[in-house]
């Protein structure tokens, strides 16, 4: 993901104080990883003095840094919701997910830039306390997607199912498997995934099984 991708509020007028801080700190961090960017260097992107830094983040670095971890969540998150929301089947939900989060994340340069200079970073947010949390936030998050199709239990373990296997992936790639690559993850999941969470009869969403349950109901009484 480009950089101008990820920050476009750098150059944007109309952009708050606080969201052009939180980008050019992320520009700052894939240039020279998050240990070495000094309030200058936020302040000298946005061009804006040390002091309008700190009126927008009494905190400083620290708490620039931890608005930009929540920035780019929701970012990630409303970028996922799109992808999935367009999804026709459980199927196509399954491959937009894995595929689109891969991309998402694989190429994003400030992590890709905090996991070459910083990579313990990165991993203290996958060690079990860490990663519960995060695999508990994705899942929840995932769940109401999965429930066009499946009840809401097994809605909730088929998106824990696909969060585990997304993170197994990113922490332990496979090179068998690349993530980007649709038609191979559509075979994967097909093969290996949807059976685990679906019947035939859970490849409709549920609001069409169910008008189909009631006609079939009708039509014979």
């Amino acid at each position: 993901m480009p950089l101008s991708a990820i920050s476009p509020s750098v150059l944007d007028p109309s952009a708050s104080n606080r969201l052009k801080l939180i980008d050019a700190a992320l520009l700052c961090i894939a240039r020279t990883g998050a240990s070495k960017v000094t309030i200058d260097d936020i302040a000298g992107e946005v061009k804006c003095s040390r002091a309008t830094v700190y009126r927008t983040f009494p905190g400083g670095k620290e708490a620039i840094f931890a608005a930009a971890v929540e920035t780019e969540v929701a970012r990630f998150y409303s970028t996922m919701a799109v992808s999935m929301g367009r999804a026709g089947d459980l199927s196509e939900l399954v491959v937009s997910i894995v595929t689109v989060s891969a991309a998402y994340l694989l190429n994003h340069e400030t992590l890709n830039a905090i996991q070459a200079s910083e990579p313990e970073l990165v991993m203290s947010r996958l060690r079990f306390g860490e990663m519960d949390e995060t695999l508990a936030g994705a899942s929840a998050f995932a769940q109401p997607f999965f429930a066009r199709w499946l009840e809401p239990e097994a809605a909730s373990r088929a998106a824990e199912l696909v969060v585990r296997f997304i993170l197994s992936y990113l922490t332990d790639p496979d090179p068998r498997l690349n993530l980007e690559d649709e038609p191979a993850v559509r075979l994967f999941v097909d093969q290996f995934l949807l059976p685990g969470m679906v019947t035939t009869s859970t490849r409709q969403p549920l609001q069409q099984r169910s008008t189909t349950t009631r006609k079939k109901g009708r039509s014979t009484s």
